[in-house]
């Protein structure tokens, strides 16, 4: 839909001209810069598309990885010794399962939370309790699947499990798995999630992601979805297969906007 002109001063303002600031110092035209910012905003919908399933297909296969080498059922909350996560990962594992226990308490009835007072008081409620005190200890008898404390957690958790804090005890007794190719190293795969993650970062706060970045994440992302739980590299995986189209147009309007900006830059 064009941009009228009578709204140009209001979104503006809305955008923010610090915002529009380089697209409108590139191109000489506050109209254009808008249209320029959401060709952006569209690229990075298109490739948080793109990065959501890769994080959903690496979380579920170090999810069956770890299990199967933990062995028991508790294991991302309640590891087997002698294994133990590092400070950061704990303190994400716990914030992950207050957040999912956080979830279920709000669909409790009044009478569900009661009983849960019950068993988080059986002495009775102190003097003076803080609605907050109350629902913490409340949530502390809250039971959660595993699953609902994995949906929470973040894609820094997962690409962290690749960091060389766990070279010895995760990599080598375990991950290698989930990336089996014979020449890739665990440094490798670190790198490329770690560009992917830098990028979901950014567009989730609304900030492009163009030139270099752009062709380093897609680079990433192919890795991923070319290498991901097979033991030679090939475009013809089923993740490949499943995201061929949303790569395929991710590219197209990369290509496009980018010639848009080099066409800019030309005429200065």
């Amino acid at each position: 839909m064009p941009i009228l002109d009578a709204d140009m001063p209001t979104l503006t303002v809305l955008l923010s001209p610090e915002r529009l600031g380089v697209l409108t110092k590139l191109t000489g035209s506050i109209r254009t810069a808008i249209e320029l910012h959401q060709d952006t905003l569209r690229l990075g919908a298109t490739l948080m598309n793109l990065t959501a399933c890769i994080e959903i297909a690496l979380r579920n296969a170090i999810c069956e990885n770890l299990g199967q080498f933990f062995g028991v059922p508790r294991w991302l909350l309640e590891p087997p010794n002698p294994f133990q996560w590092r400070l950061p990962e704990q303190d994400h594992v716990r914030k992950a399962l207050d957040s999912a226990r956080r979830a279920e308490y709000s669909k409790l009835s009044q009478a569900q939370k009661a009983a849960l007072e019950t068993l988080a008081l059986p002495k009775g409620r102190p003097d003076h309790p803080s609605h907050l005190m109350r629902a913490q200890a409340r949530r502390q008898h809250i039971v959660v699947t595993e699953g609902k404390v994995v949906a929470e957690l973040t894609l820094y958790f997962w690409k962290r499990l690749y960091s060389s804090d766990y070279e010895q005890t995760l990599w080598k007794t375990s991950l290698k798995r989930t990336f089996p190719n014979k020449t890739i190293t665990r440094s490798r795969v670190a790198e490329k999630l770690e560009n992917i993650y830098q990028s979901r970062n950014r567009i989730a706060h609304h900030e492009p992601v163009l030139h270099k970045r752009f062709f380093e994440t897609m680079k990433s992302i192919e890795f991923v979805i070319e290498n991901l739980g097979v033991p030679a590299s090939s475009k013809t995986t089923p993740l490949a297969n499943l995201l061929i189209d949303e790569l395929a147009e991710v590219n197209v309007k990369a290509a496009a906007l980018h010639t848009k900006l080099e066409s800019f830059r030309v005429h200065l």
